[in-house]
């Protein structure tokens, strides 16, 4: 039975969405796009960190003395160059695929370069994004 005959509208063709059994991911779009993910993981459990300060902060001038301490450490400011480098690669990978949206840069060649461009600017803004802010005397610039 055809859709004529089902709705009694004339059939049209409908785009298929790219899925795995249809579009075939090229090794830098597949790096690029399992990066993205994980990327994205990193900033939720970072949220958390975000979480913690907000709740001492809330909670009083003793309860946020010893937040600030706590996060103070070295071991937690090499995570948060770990998530500014994850805040960094997700806005970028965001940027690439809002133009995506818009149906440009989508061919096999189009999407290496992307690729490219997304490591380069990425490792750029989050080198300068860590000497911004967690480099000693970032604060008297």
């Amino acid at each position: 039975m055809s859709a004529r005959e089902t709705s009694g509208a004339p059939a049209r063709e409908r785009p298929l969405s790219p899925h795995l059994t249809i579009y075939r991911m090229s090794r830098y779009t597949l790096l690029s796009s399992i990066t993205n993910r994980a990327t994205g993981i990193v900033l939720s459990f970072g949220q958390l960190v975000l979480l913690y300060w907000l709740i001492a902060a809330a909670s009083g001038a003793h309860a946020y003395a010893r937040a600030a301490a706590v996060l103070a450490s070295p071991a937690l400011k090499l995570g948060y160059a770990l998530l500014l480098a994850a805040f960094a690669y997700h806005l970028i990978a965001g940027l690439r695929h809002l133009v995506w949206d818009t149906g440009h840069g989508l061919d096999r060649r189009q999407s290496r370069v992307s690729a490219g461009w997304l490591l380069v600017l990425s490792v750029l803004l989050a080198a300068g994004l860590i000497a911004w802010l967690l480099l000693p005397g970032a604060s008297a610039r």
